[in-house]
């Protein structure tokens, strides 16, 4: 799956970040559970337009 991740610099200090799941709704889970991409903006508004 790709989750967007929201910028939060309170949860990045515990190594943890803010992700939005398939609802909507956003929650804090540890950063080691996840690979960061940093996407093409061409792909990221592709993923943006289809959710």
């Amino acid at each position: 799956m790709i989750y967007q991740v929201m910028p939060d610099e309170s949860a990045a200090k515990s190594n943890y970040v803010r992700v939005v799941d398939n609802e909507g709704e956003d929650y804090l889970y540890p950063a080691k559970y996840f690979m960061f991409l940093d996407l093409p903006d061409e792909i990221e508004r592709a993923l943006s337009r289809a959710a």
